[in-house]
């Protein structure tokens, strides 16, 4: 006997439907919770001498330099950081630093992204040639290049006293020019440049052209502002390297009113003794920006250094 329609939507309508399938909770293996073991205790080691800078830096000068050390301080000297502050012109330091951080952030995220952008999207003769040689450069060890870039910046014509062969003066040294323009593009900047605009498709690039714009615009227009990992990465690579130089600010600058934060904690440093108290404090203060700058671009950063090799 046959059910009217009626009937069999009734039937459906009263007969009970599956409620969600709770899911199953599996265990975690051996092997993963050994990993995460591991990497719990990697990331204790890598926390721990930030730790102790920042409980040094409240420490007494008599209780930093005690044997055996103390973990945590007996009293709490809050003071050391205005005490570290007021030893050196460390306003003046902070200043230099960001400038210079700031320049050279700015100039490599816009000139590696044109070269990048030229790498990766336009055909030209000798393409290869000069991919080939920005990799190569990327192997060069950053001090096998110091007294090559010295010597250019004493030598360059008509800066500092200098005639037009670069003789008689001092060139760049001691000025701007020489803490700016050395950093302005890294090969680095360019590969990873590179490798992003390698992974957009192409159709974003065709659809362009058909709509009238040039390569400029394209690069400008559509391309670009696709490359948010892309320059959060290279930005804070560049901020950091930058803020964190030693070496070459303190070559090629004598004037204190050009003196980075990094060369200025050496002024904790003296021959006779070392003021530990005072170092600890200006090293968490120098620290404090970069910590700062990867909290808000590490999304990003992540993101960029996990694709960047896709392509």
């Amino acid at each position: 006997m046959s059910t009217s329609a009626p009937d069999r939507a009734r039937t459906t309508a009263a007969a009970p439907r599956p409620g969600p399938v709770a899911p199953r909770r599996t265990r975690p293996s051996g092997g993963r919770v050994a990993l995460h073991a591991t990497l719990a205790v990697l990331s204790l080691l890598m926390v721990a001498p930030f730790v102790w800078m920042v409980l040094s830096s409240l420490k007494s000068r008599a209780e930093v330099t005690a044997y055996p050390p103390t973990f945590l301080p007996q009293d709490w000297h809050w003071a050391n950081y205005p005490d570290a502050l007021g030893y050196a012109p460390f306003g003046t330091y902070f200043t230099n630093s960001l400038v210079i951080a700031v320049s050279h952030t700015v100039l490599n995220v816009v000139i590696a992204a044109m070269a990048g952008y030229a790498l990766a999207r336009v055909e030209f003769r000798g393409r290869s040639l000069l991919l080939m040689l920005v990799l190569g450069a990327m192997m060069i060890p950053t001090f096998t290049k110091i007294v090559p870039q010295y010597l250019l910046a004493k030598t360059m014509p008509f800066f500092g006293g200098n005639d037009f062969l670069g003789r008689g003066g001092n060139g760049w040294l001691d000025s701007w020019w020489v803490l700016i323009v050395p950093g302005a593009v890294t090969p680095l900047a360019i590969f990873l440049f590179r490798q992003f605009y390698l992974s957009l498709p192409r159709e974003l690039e065709e659809a362009a052209r058909i709509d009238g714009l040039g390569e400029f615009g394209i690069f400008a227009r559509v391309m670009t502002p696709l490359m948010k990992p892309a320059i959060a990465t290279v930005s804070l690579i560049t901020f950091e390297n930058s803020w964190n130089n030693f070496v070459w600010p303190l070559i090629v600058t004598r004037s204190e009113d050009l003196r980075v934060i990094q060369v200025g904690l050496a002024a904790f440093q003296q021959a006779e003794r070392t003021l530990w108290e005072f170092l600890m404090a200006g090293t968490v203060l120098a620290t404090l920006p970069m910590i700062v700058l990867f909290l808000f671009t590490q999304r990003y950063f992540v993101q960029g250094f996990a694709t960047a090799g896709i392509k």
